[in-house]
Parts: C-alpha cells; structure tokens; sequence
C-alpha cells in the first residue's frame, strides 16, 4: 500500500498548502481593492464607463467591497467556496474587458528610460493565476488551519455512548 500523501520525517504537511494560497489570494484581493476604495471611487467609476460597465456608480463601489470582503474571507478561511465564486466573476469581468486586450503577459516591458524600465498595461496572466487559485481552494476546501475548519470541527455531533 503506497502512502500518496507529502511529508518530510513522518509529519504530513499538506494541510499546509490551503493555507498558503489563501493568504496570498485574499491579501491580494484586500490590497486591489482598498486601492480603489482609499484613492475614491470617482477613477474607478471613469475606467467603468469607459468599458462600458453597466452602473458603474454602484459597480465603482460594489467591486471594491466584494474584493475587500472576499479576498478578507479567503485570508482568514471563513465561507472559502462561497466567497471564491464572485472574486472569480471579478477575475472574469476584468480579464474580458481590459487585460483581454494587452495579451497574456502581467510584465511586459515596452522601453528602457534613464529611470528604468517602461511598461505595458498588463495582461490576463494574473487574472488566471486568481481565478486557478480559488478553482484550487474550491476543491481541497480552506484547509486545516482556517474558520472553516474550525466551524466543521464545532459542528460535528459528539459521539455519545449510553
């Protein structure tokens, strides 16, 4: 019988990797979205017209708070799967109406300056990296170290002998 599970010196760490990925993925989210909140919604609300984004006064601030609030639930590991589904929807709307058009590449530099390097707007790579990220918390689930977790383990019915 072979053992499919990683571990280093007999310890099983793959509970880990759950972890990981959600703090990065929620940090990100938290992050890009207080950008548009704390700089006023008035720019983004622009971008949103010019993409022709259906009301782009309430998606200027509906998009902000889903990205603050989800990306807050994937980093602490509370509702995972619930929350991964319009963080993705974010990823989608985004990659199909601006990063579509810039090609796949995040980093691609366009000039040398004497102050460093120019570039472009980026492309959809991040977009898919987000989106194949929560795709993977969807189905391994928060992990052990999360809210989740915590939730299912109060949940469970204790075992009672009579």
């Amino acid at each position: 019988m072979t053992n499919n599970t990683f571990s280093i010196a007999g310890k099983n760490y793959q509970q880990l990797a759950p972890l990981f990925l959600r703090l990065a993925i929620g940090f990100g989210f938290m992050a890009h979205g207080w950008a548009k909140l704390s700089r006023g919604t008035a720019g983004f609300e622009k971008l949103l017209t010019q993409i022709h984004a259906p009301f782009p006064a309430i998606m200027a601030w509906v998009s902000p708070l889903v990205e603050i609030l989800g990306g807050f639930a994937i980093f602490a590991g509370i509702f995972v799967s619930l929350a991964a589904i319009p963080l993705i929807c974010t990823m989608l709307v985004a990659m199909f109406s601006i990063q579509i058009h810039y090609g796949y590449s995040s980093v691609k530099t366009i000039g040398l300056t004497a102050r460093g390097p120019l570039f472009s707007p980026p492309g959809y790579e991040i977009n898919i990296l987000y989106i194949a990220g929560l795709i993977a918390l969807i189905i391994s689930g928060a992990g052990k170290f999360s809210v989740d977790a915590i939730i299912a383990a109060k949940s469970k019915p204790v075992n009672q002998n009579i």
